[in-house]
């Protein structure tokens, strides 16, 4: 008997259907072992696939919505999906069939349910009774950049909180410098002897 979890967000379901690795003794409600999923969106088409499927379009869903969030060009393109902006409301979702003579399927979604989809996959990676290990997932940042990226956040890290502190230290000086008059300061003076 397989199991089913369903993750549901507004006007998306994403529903997961396997069975437990029972000789790792695993409860009988988890799922190790993924032989189907079910991505059902309102208005659209069923998505559905094998567990191959389900990482690399979770991945390409995660990289295109941080292109968006980075205000960076949001284009995602692989064998199996391309998504990319129409313009800032409408998401262009192309899904390539692994079968052969099967037609790409086309969706348009909008904001509210790209956001949606992101959160059915975001339940599906905090859930406890899903355990899977994604060793299979493409990363599409080589080791190089990545470590690039890294160091230099890194580097900003450490200097922009010391640089934002002087910066911040000569501005506040230079506001008492500028109001501050010598005249004014020395007629004061003056007065404080004469008495």
């Amino acid at each position: 008997m397989q199991n089913k979890l369903s993750f549901n967000q507004s006007l998306v379901s994403l529903e997961i259907i396997g069975l437990p690795d029972y000789s790792n003794n695993e409860n009988k409600d988890q799922i190790s072992i993924i032989s189907q999923w079910k991505l059902t969106i309102v208005d659209k088409p069923l998505i559905e696939g094998k567990i191959e499927h389900l990482w690399p379009i979770m991945n390409a869903f995660y990289i295109y919505s941080n292109l968006l969030i980075k205000n960076e060009i949001p284009i995602y393109e692989s064998k199996l999906i391309d998504i990319k902006a129409e313009n800032l409301y409408i998401h262009n979702i192309v899904l390539k069939s692994s079968k052969p003579n099967v037609k790409p399927l086309i969706l348009k979604i909008g904001n509210s349910l790209l956001s949606d989809t992101l959160n059915c996959f975001d339940q599906l990676n905090e859930s406890p009774k899903v355990k899977i290990k994604k060793t299979d997932v493409p990363n599409n940042i080589s080791k190089k950049i990545r470590f690039g990226l890294i160091s230099k956040n890194k580097f900003l890290n450490f200097i922009m909180p010391p640089f934002i502190a002087i910066f911040s230290l000569i501005l506040f000086s230079s506001t008492f410098i500028y109001f501050y008059n010598p005249v004014d300061d020395k007629e004061k003076n003056e007065l404080i002897n004469q008495e």
